[in-house]
């Protein structure tokens, strides 16, 4: 992998080992909320993280596939095997 992460890139996948909502990864890479959102949008693209939701009838976070890029709080976030590999590389 020659991929290189942004400090940016790195700091929103090292706050995302477990699911975390878009409020707890703001509050760590204390980067403004725009820059977060696009970022993560980016990175969701690249399928180094992956959006989730809560399923109530299993309790517990799900995949979701489709999520609503103008609303990024509404969903919790988390790092996929190929993210954590690129982070780990660094």
């Amino acid at each position: 992998m020659n991929d290189q992460l942004s400090d940016i890139e790195y700091d929103i996948l090292n706050a995302i080992y477990f699911v975390e909502p878009f409020q707890n990864i703001l509050d760590e890479c204390k980067t403004p909320e725009k820059i977060v959102a696009d970022v993560l949008k980016h990175l969701i693209a690249k399928k180094y993280v992956t959006p989730m939701q809560f399923d109530e009838q299993k309790q517990e976070y799900i995949r979701t596939y489709f999520y609503d890029s103008d609303d990024m709080h509404a969903y919790h976030y988390l790092a996929t095997k190929e993210g954590l590999m690129i982070h780990n590389s660094r």
